[in-house]
């Protein structure tokens, strides 16, 4: 995945944008030192933005492009690539694939950690898009759930193709 120069950090990018003023940073700065994590949730959390203005904020930020995926359909195939522990610890979820590229819906673009994790475990290489942590969260939850159902634990009494067996 190609590095790229980020010269303003997610606050800035939100003040220049009139997103939050001087005074809300300068809390969200204080809530961050004082409960941990990243700026942008902080601002959340405080109530100051939305999720989908740091999403945007975020493109601004890196350059990667804005998903939503409330309308967007997955497919099962993709979910298999990453298991559902590792989707929730990063807060991803992968959308698209074309031959060895991967594209992936993520709240934090920046974390680097996680995209290496994923190139290795995939050996794909990553394009990531920015998603809200709802949206993302939304995802895994509709189509991990749906993955599990479509393949069941082995010992449970379903047949083949989801028919129940005959048990009578």
């Amino acid at each position: 995945m190609a590095k790229r120069l980020i010269t303003k950090v997610i606050g800035e990018v939100l003040l220049e944008r009139g997103v939050v003023s001087r005074d809300e940073l300068e809390k969200g700065l204080a809530y961050q030192r004082k409960h941990g994590g990243l700026m942008g949730q902080a601002l959340i959390q405080l109530g100051f933005v939305t999720e989908e203005e740091v999403a945007l904020a975020l493109t601004a930020q890196y350059g990667f492009p804005y998903l939503p995926l409330t309308h967007y359909e997955i497919d099962a195939d993709l979910i298999a690539l990453i298991p559902e522990p590792i989707a929730r610890q990063y807060c991803l979820i992968a959308v698209d694939r074309i031959g060895n590229a991967l594209t992936l819906a993520m709240a934090d673009p920046s974390n680097t950690q996680a995209i290496a994790e994923i190139e290795m475990l995939t050996t794909c290489v990553v394009q990531a898009f920015v998603s809200t942590p709802s949206d993302i969260n939304k995802a895994i939850e509709t189509y991990y759930k749906r993955a599990a159902s479509a393949h069941p634990p082995s010992g449970t009494t379903e047949a083949p193709h989801g028919n129940p067996s005959s048990m009578s």
